[in-house]
């Protein structure tokens, strides 16, 4: 197995990161606010706009449609130095990782000159209209509708959990437009202009106080056919497209590394009396565990990397590997607060809140990113279907 990077990969690198160096400073110099989301939002889209000036958004599409058409590898490359500087992520996740490359694959050549140069640039935000209150995991059995009128659809009904809905201004729908063919036979998928009138968004506030998971309210709304994505009746094939680009993440396992790292600077950090979590074995125990835990989840991820770079799907590592690190995430993070005392709990605003609150806010998000893309039960349920062999419950 061979872990060094070619000379085109260091040169990528290279370039990526004198870039970084010579910009972020300045962008990033005000830090992140835990406790004002608009100041989150202000900051993050700044960010995005300096890397899309400078070619640096959506880097693993072709380059016909605007990206560098970067390989596997380079991704990697490009989450392991954005990581290095604690960089946010871009404005427009929904956008750039599946509305594009979906609209890429299915959308008439009209519909990419429209939508794909405002995903690149953050000017057009896009959210993702799948999960329902009676269709989660099992997408398939959705009942919002869309009614065929002729030129257009009238669609009502409700999605739930959609990240970004409250600033997105278009949706990618999976909606019922045949209720009388099988579950999977009958849906349509279309593009939803978020500004049209019907459509109510309601924020789904968690216990950060991030207000970005929202219901949507469709009432009467009318999206004309030329909205339509893929042929109509036939959306579960559009729709298992953007399940596919909803990739397994380069980049994920640099979350728990992220993390391991900082972790590391709680056991150096002295109390007001001096001592040092590092100078306890029973603290020195539990962090050697933990690191044990990360290089395996790393290893873990690189295999799934592998099997990409040889033209393969992502395999149910990808469960393992989302299971492992979620969970081990909130281990970490409890464990930190354990090793900081009574002041972690404290949030951004408090005069003695330690890093502006960011303890407590990191454990607060840990526990909705082992619901977010899959719960932990349904993680468990493909791993002992898919690797263990297991008989389905």
């Amino acid at each position: 197995m061979n872990f060094d990077f070619t000379d085109e990969e260091n040169e990528f690198r290279r370039k990526l990161r004198e870039w970084l160096d010579a910009s972020a400073p300045a962008l990033l110099a005000d830090g992140p606010q835990y406790a004002d989301p608009e100041r989150r939002w202000e900051r993050a889209m700044r960010w995005h706009k300096a890397l899309h000036a400078a070619g640096w958004v959506g880097i693993y599409w072709p380059r016909e449609y605007g990206g560098r058409g970067a390989s596997l590898i380079e991704q990697y490359i490009y989450e392991e130095e954005m990581d290095r500087i604690g960089a946010p992520g871009t404005i427009n996740p929904v956008g750039l990782n599946i509305a594009g490359p979906t609209i890429m694959q299915w959308g008439t050549e009209e519909m990419k000159r429209r939508y794909l140069p405002p995903i690149l640039s953050g000017e057009e935000i896009w959210c993702q209209g799948y999960s329902e209150p009676g269709a989660g995991s099992d997408v398939a059995s959705l009942t919002t509708r869309a009614e065929d009128r002729g030129d257009y659809f009238v669609v009502n009904g409700q999605k739930v959990w959609t990240t970004l809905a409250h600033r997105a201004h278009f949706c990618l729908l999976l909606c019922r437009t045949d209720p009388s063919a099988p579950r999977h036979k009958g849906l349509s998928y279309m593009l939803v202009d978020m500004r049209t009138p019907g459509i109510t968004v309601r924020p789904l506030v968690q216990m950060t106080g991030n207000r970005d998971f929202n219901e949507i309210f469709f009432e009467d709304v009318v999206v004309p056919k030329s909205n339509l994505l893929g042929p109509q009746n036939e959306g579960w094939k559009v729709g298992v497209t953007t399940l596919m680009f909803e990739r397994v993440t380069v980049g994920a396992l640099l979350q728990i590394e992220r993390e391991i790292a900082r972790l590391r600077e709680v056991m150096r950090r002295p109390d007001p009396s001096g001592k040092r979590p590092a100078d306890d074995p029973y603290a020195r125990q539990r962090f050697i565990e933990f690191h044990i835990d990360c290089q395996a989840a790393r290893y873990n991820s690189l295999r799934s990397l592998t099997r990409r770079l040889k033209g393969q799907p992502p395999g149910p590592e990808g469960s393992i590997a989302k299971l492992f690190r979620t969970e081990t995430m909130m281990r970490m993070l409890s464990f930190a607060e354990e090793m900081l005392g009574p002041y972690a709990q404290l949030v951004e605003g408090s005069p003695f809140a330690i890093e502006h609150g960011r303890w407590m806010h990191s454990f607060f998000y840990a526990r909705s990113q082992t619901i977010a893309g899959g719960t932990s039960e349904i993680q468990r349920n493909v791993i002992g279907e898919r690797v263990l062999g297991l008989p389905k419950g």
